[in-house]
């Protein structure tokens, strides 16, 4: 059993254009999430997928390996299939998405998804993670995606909003979903084709598209959190946490 790390990094991001590139403690970010996947045990290769030239020069200048995508992928999962293909990886090989956003990733959380992969063999065909969130704040955000899942830690729902909602109590675990996946090649080809979900449309979450269409989402509960780059100040919010590790 193969495991690929790819991070999808795109240049043109709305709010915070040339993100990949941002300065974070001196180091541009996407050369943090590379080297801190780089921890991680188990991964036979870790590739950026990127559609901008600047930041395939960046990577190559700090070592890393890339593969060029189209700049015109819809998603990041789209330029991961991509870069799948022109990687020539075959329908079993294991893939992990981890986005370029995440210059503060644990590798212990990637080693979580791997594990997942080894001890379930066959049980299902994508995985992802959760954190039980212990900032209040953070439950109401939109911003911060919510999960929950069944028994068999199978995601039931993602939500922007609350989940579960407590009626008569709020002294309840909720747990936040950190955006990185886990799946098969074959997997990702066929969610590809998938049309998307009223679901997905509705919260702009993609993930949900494979439940709509009745696919399994296993979930491992991580002991770390990860802060997202989404705006200028997320730069120096994670240049604080660097300052204390």
């Amino acid at each position: 059993m193969n495991f690929t790390l790819i991070i999808p990094a795109r240049y043109g991001s709305t709010r915070f254009p040339g993100k990949p590139l941002a300065s974070i403690a001196g180091k541009p970010m996407i050369q943090h999430v590379y080297e801190r996947a780089s921890l991680a045990k188990g991964l036979a290769n870790i590739v950026v997928a990127t559609d901008d030239e600047r930041i395939r020069a960046v990577v190559e200048g700090f070592g890393g390996k890339v593969v060029m995508t189209n700049p015109d992928a819809a998603t990041g999962t789209d330029r991961i299939n991509e870069a799948i293909a022109k990687l020539g990886l075959p329908d079993d090989e294991i893939i992990i998405n981890l986005q370029g956003d995440q210059p503060l990733v644990d590798p212990i959380s990637i080693e979580q998804l791997i594990a997942l992969f080894k001890k379930h063999p066959g049980e299902f065909e994508m995985a992802t993670l959760a954190y039980q969130i212990t900032n209040s704040k953070d439950i109401d955000d939109p911003m911060q995606v919510k999960v929950v899942f069944d028994n068999q830690h199978h995601a039931l729902y993602f939500s922007r909003s609350r989940i579960p909602f407590g009626r008569d109590t709020r002294d309840y675990p909720v747990y936040k979903h950190i955006g990185m996946y886990a799946y098969t090649s074959r997997f990702i080809q066929e969610f590809a084709t998938l049309p998307h979900g009223n679901l997905e449309q509705l919260e702009k979450l993609e993930q949900l598209r494979a439940l709509e269409h009745g696919h399994k989402i296993k979930i491992a509960i991580s002991a770390f959190n990860s802060q997202e780059v989404d705006t200028p100040e997320d730069v120096k919010k994670c240049e604080a946490r660097l300052a204390v590790d």
